[in-house]
């Protein structure tokens, strides 16, 4: 698969996206390109009401998913799980309740202010114990090989220039049987490449993503297995994307469940 248009810039693109999710963590309700927020959460992407309003603000409030992982399977008390662009730690919170005392939450984010944000969510939340976060990018993981349950991802693949490289280090972390909860954007057919080429519409989440059938394929090729999409989701309804491109291309939300597979001989 390839990895990214020649033509587009990355650095540029990298500047981008750190200014926009920083945007996101200093200012949550200023207006962005996608839907933010509790509300949106609840209402778009079906996760339970309650439990958001049981969870600190600071997290809510930043949350900017397009899928909902925790809809995909359950999460095994005692588990170890890593949410990789774990952002202000919405998901990551929802998932230290899951494992419980025993287990451990893993995030990771490239931006300080969102770090940040999670590390406040979890010491209101009283899951500072089970909650380890730590600066880093998904293209290369501060994880163990072989450590990890479970892998969620929510929205951030999308972004990603050499998306390989990434499934291929959350193939890396995941244990042998481990899965991956992974939420992305997904296209109704494939752009032209200077389309592809264009890094500010890749920070509009629609230049990266990929068809609904080369996300699958994607993840087959870099070693994962038993591969499906369990649902599917309008989360750009009514944003800026949705009113630029509706009449020529269809950007939605998919859950997708992906196993690292058992080597028999081992």
């Amino acid at each position: 698969m390839e990895r990214c248009p020649l033509a587009l810039d990355t650095m540029y693109l990298n500047r981008q996206v750190r200014a926009t999710y920083d945007r996101v963590a200093r200012a949550p309700g200023s207006g962005f390109h996608f839907h933010t927020g509790g509300d949106y959460a609840v209402q778009r992407l079906g996760y339970d009401a309650a439990e958001l309003a049981s969870l600190p603000a600071v997290s809510t409030d930043r949350f900017s998913g397009v899928g909902n992982p925790h809809r995909i399977g359950t999460i095994r008390a005692g588990s170890v799980v890593l949410d990789h662009a774990c952002g202000a730690g919405m998901d990551l919170l929802l998932a230290a309740r899951a494992i419980g005392p025993q287990g451990r939450a893993i995030g990771v984010d490239l931006t300080p202010a969102m770090r940040g944000c999670a590390i406040r969510a979890a010491a209101q939340a009283g899951l500072i114990d089970r909650v380890m976060l730590h600066e880093g990018t998904f293209e290369d993981l501060p994880v163990e090989d072989a450590s990890v349950d479970y892998v969620l991802s929510n929205g951030v693949l999308n972004l990603a220039p050499d998306k390989p490289r990434v499934v291929r280090e959350i193939a890396r972390v995941l244990r042998p049987g481990g899965e991956l909860f992974l939420a992305d954007v997904v296209l109704d057919r494939e752009l032209a490449a200077p389309v592809r080429a264009n890094a500010d519409l890749w920070t509009a989440c629609v230049a990266g993503a990929l068809t609904e059938t080369a996300l699958p394929e994607l993840l087959r090729e870099c070693g994962l297995t038993q591969v499906r999409i369990t649902e599917r989701f309008e989360c750009f309804a009514g944003t800026g994307i949705d009113r630029k491109f509706h009449r020529h291309l269809h950007a939605y939300g998919v859950n997708v469940h992906a196993v690292r597979p058992i080597d028999p001989s081992a």
